[in-house]
């Protein structure tokens, strides 16, 4: 498919799926007009992609990633090396940073439409978190 149409599947301006590509997180082949042709997969990968960006991990991290999946057993501990797993476990001790954040953010944004009497607009995801009293 070409760069358009991935990007409309995806939701991703063309503009960011040339900079994935010069990342090396997703590869097309050129046709002989010169377009980029990418494979049905690169909906799937693309989609891995933002969700990972948006976790915040880097798009270096991402590739690491992307360039071991599949990879298991033994092939995956050679590949994996020292410096590799502690540059992963640094990533995710600033996931687990920024998970704890944003939930005390979401418990004092959820906390604050309780007090405020309006926790109906919480839909299905509101939790009491303790009755407020009446006037």
């Amino acid at each position: 498919m070409r760069i358009g149409e991935l990007s409309r599947r995806t939701g991703v301006p063309t503009r960011m799926l040339r900079y994935y590509e010069e990342q090396g997180l997703i590869a097309s082949e050129r046709r002989s007009n010169g377009y980029r042709d990418y494979p049905e997969s690169a909906v799937a990968a693309v989609e891995q992609i933002r969700g990972l960006l948006s976790s915040g991990l880097t798009t270096r991290v991402i590739r690491l990633l992307l360039g071991m999946e599949g990879v298991e057993g033994e092939e995956l501990a050679r590949t994996c090396s020292r410096n590799l797993a502690e540059s992963l476990a640094a990533e995710l001790d600033a996931l687990e940073a920024k998970i704890g954040c944003l939930t005390r953010s979401r418990d004092t944004v959820r906390e604050f439409l309780v007090r405020s009497r309006h926790a109906e607009v919480l839909g299905d995801a509101h939790v009491v978190l303790a009755p407020v009293a009446a006037d």
